[in-house]
């Protein structure tokens, strides 16, 4: 599926997060959510990433946004995760790709010459109706939360 342009009905979604809750996307009618999804938990970039999320998250909080970081690992290796960087906010398991999937995050990959089917590292910002208000591409770690902080504060 193609990457979900603004302005459109953000697909739903139904995943546990690192501690086995239930998380979906109608749950957070009415607040704007940050939806970031990243390849792998505890690597270098994706530590980076969370570890700058975790720090914008009061100011979050106060904007009544929901944060998700969404990969494909199981919900043992959110909750390692998240434990070993002191993350508290839902790092949700689609262990099935389904969400990345819907969402046109699932992508061909490649590394070191190899192809393989992987996620894209991409963030979206979906406001208060469901929509689609802002997506970032090809994310580069740097700066990223707090782009993404203001962005919701400008909703």
């Amino acid at each position: 599926m193609a990457l979900i342009e603004p302005g459109r009905k953000a697909p739903t979604f139904t995943l546990r997060d690192q501690d086995g809750k239930v998380h979906r996307l109608t749950d957070y009618v009415g607040h704007p959510v940050v939806l970031y999804f990243y390849p792998k938990d505890d690597t270098p970039g994706c530590t980076k990433e969370a570890c700058a999320f975790q720090d914008t998250l009061s100011r979050l909080r106060k904007s009544k946004a929901g944060i998700f970081g969404v990969s494909i690992l199981d919900e043992a290796s959110k909750r390692r995760f998240a434990t070993k960087h002191d993350l508290t906010f839902p790092l949700l398991a689609d262990v099935d790709h389904e969400v990345a999937e819907k969402y046109g995050v699932w992508q061909k990959r490649s590394l070191y010459g190899r192809s393989f089917m992987g996620i894209a590292r991409t963030t979206y910002l979906i406001d208060a109706d469901g929509k689609v208000a802002r997506r970032w591409d090809n994310v580069k770690v740097d700066g990223h939360a707090d782009a993404a902080l203001g962005a919701v504060e400008a909703l």
